[in-house]
């Protein structure tokens, strides 16, 4: 990476602070399922909340973007601490299955959402007529990068992402099981090693993220 100009800094804090809100709102996503399937675990926890400070995760929303942002000098990515949930606290009206999958489905889902809101929010700066430079049209730019990998991201089925949680809850209960069986004990490993190698998770995620960036992006012009 080169020097660290004003500019830099002030673009990597604004792309951090824009991480920081989503991972946020993804964590709280998933305590706000938790607790209409009827498990207040993560609400007793204080994770229903968009403050930063319950949701970080030392490696995943402090080192990793640091990292990011001292060799690629923008920080687009990372993760929150899970939010914990109870499925033996679902309610009775509802199937184990479909409780996983709300509570799994909401975090990927919020990200979903932010990003449209920033479509919408970049769509009415630019009819302002502000420039590409001015300070709102960068955070809704920002917001939608962010947002679109995060959701991908977290869509992949291997644990700890909610993908894993929605093919073994989604799939047939016999290839759902299987799936645990096969998958789970290696998942981690599996996550790990697609993500350090020069052609593996980033490579898979990468056409299909700047697919969906480069629409949203469309829909704002």
């Amino acid at each position: 990476m080169g020097q660290l100009t004003p500019d830099l800094i002030a673009m990597g804090l604004t792309t951090y602070v824009v991480l920081l809100f989503s991972l946020s709102f993804h964590e709280a996503a998933h305590a706000w399922a938790a607790l209409r399937m009827g498990d207040d675990t993560a609400l007793r926890q204080g994770r229903i909340s968009l403050n930063p400070t319950v949701h970080i995760d030392p490696m995943g929303t402090v080192l990793l973007p640091l990292v990011m942002f001292l060799t690629t000098g923008s920080p687009l990515f990372g993760w929150a601490k899970p939010t914990p949930y109870d499925p033996a606290s679902f309610r009775r009206d509802r199937s184990m299955a479909a409780g996983h999958l709300v509570v799994a489905g909401a975090g990927p889902l919020s990200n979903l959402v932010l990003a449209l809101c920033c479509t919408a929010g970049l769509y009415v700066v630019l009819r302002m007529g502000l420039p590409h430079s001015h300070p709102a049209v960068i955070v809704f730019a920002v917001g939608v990068q962010v947002n679109v990998l995060l959701a991908l991201f977290n869509m992949v089925p291997l644990p700890p992402l909610d993908g894993s949680k929605l093919a073994a809850w989604g799939l047939p209960r016999a290839l759902g099981d299987a799936y645990v069986r096969i998958v789970e004990p290696y998942g981690g490993l599996l996550l790990m090693i697609l993500f350090v190698m020069p052609y593996g998770l980033g490579a898979l995620l990468m056409p299909f993220v700047s697919f969906l960036t480069h629409l949203l992006f469309q829909m704002a012009r």
